[in-house]
């Protein structure tokens, strides 16, 4: 098995795939393009929804990345050996081209050849789907794996709990998947142990999804005339493995970020559990800070979405680094170390740095004032407490609305005589989680990835949206800086200095409605960036595109750079009413808008 580094892997990745026919294609932003399904990018296939769904993709049929995700649901897991809130996906697909042979193959080839990983097939484990109501045993991978010649205990037949994929909305393309899992070598917990099983024998580091089925709004699965491939191989993880560590944080990806804070703050990692794991929230929470911040599209702390995830993140690490006794700054060297990692392969980094680590730098001033106030705030609430004991709803206000981790309202409490209500503040943090997940479910349904038909017709009108702004602003400089779309409203939000005025947002609102009546074809040309770039095609830049990309116009009044999809023509979409403007962050203005489609609205 050969020793990696993660740059090494990157690159031994893209080079074996590319020899197989795929094209590479660059990393999306970490804000998905109108998919309001979720915040982040989380896996290789959201930027590429559109072409899963039966869209061309200009670079053809066979793909592949590596791409910078972010997943948020584990962030109080973090500290362990494995869970990390930013990661890179390694990935290849097949747009109704190869399928569920050529895919294994490829797997196989590039795990086991002493040309590319070389990992001992006697090593690997394999998962395949088991079959239920909805679709049928999955013979066809686990034949393949055999042919591969792995041995059929080697094999095993899970649930759709575990092997099943999708969809990405309510509904869409789902399917069966194939999972990869290398035998740590630890002892079975029991007899029946598998890689279903999180005693740790087994772990995860490939998946081949095979989309094959749609899920229809009654929750029935038909055969899509389009089968596709999308696989993901995380890159952590991968390199843990060929490295011999038994941790993510052990690899060479973080070796530097570590050794400065060991530096900032005198202490050694791995002296203690209590240490290593402050070390590993501090290290992964700054790096994920680092790239949210230097995102192409940009995200700030804030208070909502995802500027409110970053905020966590950072003072979640300002909190493990006062318990690390690092001076206040420190944070900024880490994500320096970050910065030095990473400038290899995203280069945005090192072109954005003295703004990342300024950015890093207010959030840790301004969680200091409130960590006085929330001080302030305790010892006010203390003199109202009868029993010596601080209930649960309480300690979590503390640690929601001030940022108090439950250890630190125990340490105070403690100082002051009080003790604290541990099981009411559990009790009250779950059912704040149950409420959130539920409001996300609510306001995420839909989307881009189900491909509605007013989500589209939606998403069409922030082209026109757009244009309208820098038209009636005289700005050309506005360009947008997030969307989401439901299938009830638009909210795009974009970049401009102050408030718009009454006047401006009738004006925006009236030459939208213009170009509605206009009933204006939407048509898409394939071209190069560079010839994007001298149409005046709205794009952002700063970021990555494919050679070839696809650039929509609405006559002559909106061309811009996008995936798709689209309306047909402008008439379709009905009347769009602007509902709200407001701010989003600094610099950045929000604007909510609705289609109502009645066409006679429009007369």
């Amino acid at each position: 098995m050969r020793n990696l580094t993660s740059k090494e892997l990157r690159s031994l990745y893209l080079q074996f795939f590319k020899g197989k026919g795929h094209v590479i294609v660059d990393n999306a932003s970490l804000i998905p393009e109108n998919d309001p399904t979720v915040l982040f990018t989380t896996a290789g296939m959201h930027p590429l929804v559109p072409y899963l769904l039966g869209e061309r993709h200009p670079a053809g049929k066979r793909l592949v990345n590596v791409q910078k995700c972010v997943r948020t649901g584990d962030i109080d897991e973090v500290g362990d050996t494995s869970h990390c809130t930013f990661f890179e996906m390694l990935g290849n697909w097949s747009l109704g081209d190869y399928f569920k042979k050529e895919a294994i193959a490829y797997s196989f080839e590039f795990l086991t050849d002493e040309k590319w990983l070389g990992i001992p097939k006697e090593k690997l484990y394999f998962t395949c789907f088991e079959g239920d109501a909805d679709a049928p045993r999955d013979t066809v991978s686990h034949d393949r794996w055999v042919d591969m010649g792995v041995e059929e205990s080697h094999i095993f037949y899970l649930p759709k709990k575990y092997n099943w994929w999708g969809p990405a909305g309510q509904t869409g393309p789902c399917g069966p998947d194939t999972e990869m899992f290398y035998d740590t070598g630890k002892l079975a917990c029991t007899d029946t142990c598998s890689p279903a099983c999180s005693c740790g024998k087994y772990l995860e580091i490939w998946n081949n999804v095979f989309m094959e089925f749609n899920k229809k709004e009654d929750g029935a699965f038909e055969p899509l005339a389009q089968k596709n491939v999308d696989t993901g191989m995380g890159l952590d993880r991968t390199v843990a493995t060929l490295q011999g560590v038994q941790s993510v944080y052990d690899t060479d990806a973080f070796t530097g970020i570590l050794a400065t804070i060991a530096r900032l703050s005198g202490k050694q990692y791995g002296k203690s559990e209590e240490i290593t794991k402050a070390f590993r929230i501090i290290a992964d929470h700054i790096r994920c800070g680092v790239f949210m911040i230097g995102d192409p599209r940009g995200i700030v702390p804030g208070n909502v979405d995802q500027g409110y995830i970053l905020r966590r993140l950072l003072r979640r690490a300002l909190r493990f680094a006062m318990q690390l006794t690092i001076e206040q700054g420190g944070l900024g060297h880490v994500a320096q170390a970050v910065i030095t990692q990473y400038k290899d392969n995203y280069t945005e980094l090192i072109n954005k740095q003295d703004y990342i680590i300024d950015e890093i730098n207010k959030e840790e001033q301004r969680f200091t004032k409130t960590l006085k106030k929330g001080i302030k705030e305790f010892e006010r609430l203390l003199p109202t407490l009868t029993d010596k004991r601080i209930d649960g709803k309480n300690v979590f206000r503390l640690y929601d609305t001030f940022g108090f981790p439950l250890e630190f309202t125990i340490e105070l409490a403690r100082e002051h005589g009080f003790h604290v209500d541990e099981q009411g503040y559990h009790e009250a943090f779950a059912d704040h989680q149950k409420k959130s997940q539920m409001g996300a479910e609510h306001r995420f349904k839909g989307g881009m990835a189900d491909n509605a038909e007013n989500t589209t017709k939606l998403h069409t009108a922030t082209h026109l949206l757009q244009a309208a702004l820098r038209d009636v602003l005289r700005d050309k400089n506005i360009a947008q800086r997030g969307s989401n779309i439901t299938a009830e409203r638009l909210r795009f939000d974009f970049s401009f200095p102050r408030k718009l005025t009454k006047e401006e947002l009738d004006a925006v609102e009236f030459m939208v409605n213009e170009i509605i009546q206009a009933d204006l074809p939407v048509t898409y040309e394939e071209m190069t960036v560079e010839k994007a770039k001298k149409m005046g095609a709205i794009g952002l830049f700063e970021s990555k595109y494919a050679e070839i990309v696809k650039v929509y116009s609405m006559g002559d009044f909106s061309r811009e750079i996008c995936g798709g999809p689209h309306a047909g023509s402008t008439g379709e979409l009905g009347r769009f009413k602007i509902k709200k403007e407001e701010a989003s962050s600094a610099g950045v203005r929000r604007i909510k808008a609705v289609l109502q489609c009645d066409p006679s609205l429009l007369i």
